[in-house]
């Protein structure tokens, strides 16, 4: 199966935080599953660095793309209709970064790795 990590899920994979839930973790780890990770990760991650809402988050906001190949993540760029999907996106959910996630786990057919029941109203399969 092909998977999308949303930004916390994959900061709590790094950190080997217990908040990730054991399905998701064994979705993760599975070799079966292709694991993706956003380009709009790495925006929201660079930017809430920057703001000071992630302080620890250092090098992931310096050097993105290393990390998540390091750990044997395949990047998932924004394309056109991602953004046409994201923008066209129904209901009152604001988050901008989590409206890309919504429309790339659509657009790509990607199970969503995330916490946020709210996603389950978009049509993702959402693994929790």
């Amino acid at each position: 199966m092909r998977l999308l990590m949303d930004t916390h899920a994959l900061l709590w994979w790094l950190a080997g935080d217990e908040r990730l839930s054991l399905p998701a973790r064994d979705a993760i780890a599975s070799r079966d599953n292709m694991v993706h990770v956003s380009a709009a990760s790495a925006w929201e991650i660079a930017t809430k660095h920057r703001l000071g809402k992630l302080p620890g988050a250092g090098p992931l906001a310096v050097d993105f793309a290393a990390e998540v190949i390091a750990h044997g993540f395949t990047p998932l760029h924004i394309t056109l209709a991602h953004g046409q999907d994201a923008g066209s996106l129904p209901g009152p959910h604001r988050d901008p970064f989590d409206r890309m996630l919504i429309a790339q786990a659509r657009t790509e057919r990607m199970g969503l790795v995330s916490n946020e029941k709210a996603f389950d109203d978009y049509g993702v399969v959402r693994i929790w």
